[in-house]
């Protein structure tokens, strides 16, 4: 029998402190909720944040919430396809981006939008709240709430579309 490895999701924003540590933070929190065993991360396509805590407002929000955001910022690079089952865009430009990189279709098909687990608004984006304030930043959380809480709840289930993007 084969062993079935963890699946590898890698949340994609910017700048990697606002959207996607909360993602990374709550894809890890409902996969385990779930008992899906997972293994997850996050990046930005910039590196102007490369080495820094999330942003102030995304570890406040995350901290009301009770989660815990850790980590650096890094950026996302081309072996992250390799090492990562799907790569969750947290908009339509970062997924552009990422695609850019893939280096194949293969690759580029392992990129999907955090939202596309959204049932409130399947396919949209999670807008940057960088230059909002406190209400922008609790609008991000609930969008990635409900959208790492549906993607969970779909990879708990192995005949799941979840699960074949996954190699």
């Amino acid at each position: 029998m084969t062993p079935v490895l963890p699946m590898r999701v890698l949340a994609l924003c910017l700048g990697n402190i606002c959207r996607s540590p909360v993602a990374e933070a709550l894809l890890r929190r409902e996969l385990a909720a779930q008992g899906v065993e997972a293994v997850v991360d996050s990046a930005g396509t910039g590196d102007w944040h490369v080495g820094r805590p999330a942003d102030p407002r995304s570890i406040e929000v995350a901290r009301r919430h009770g989660v815990r955001l850790s980590g650096r910022a890094r950026q996302l690079l081309r072996r992250d396809f390799a090492d990562y089952d799907l790569i969750l865009a947290m908009d339509s430009q970062n997924a552009a981006e990422a695609r850019a990189l893939a280096g194949s279709p293969g690759a580029a098909a392992r990129v999907r939008l955090m939202r596309d687990f959204d049932p409130l608004a399947p396919g949209a984006d999670v807008p940057d709240p960088y230059l909002g304030g406190k209400e922008s930043f609790e609008s991000m959380y609930e969008m990635l709430e409900r959208s790492a809480r549906e993607f969970a709840r779909q990879a708990a289930r192995p005949q799941s579309a979840v699960h074949a993007d996954r190699i």
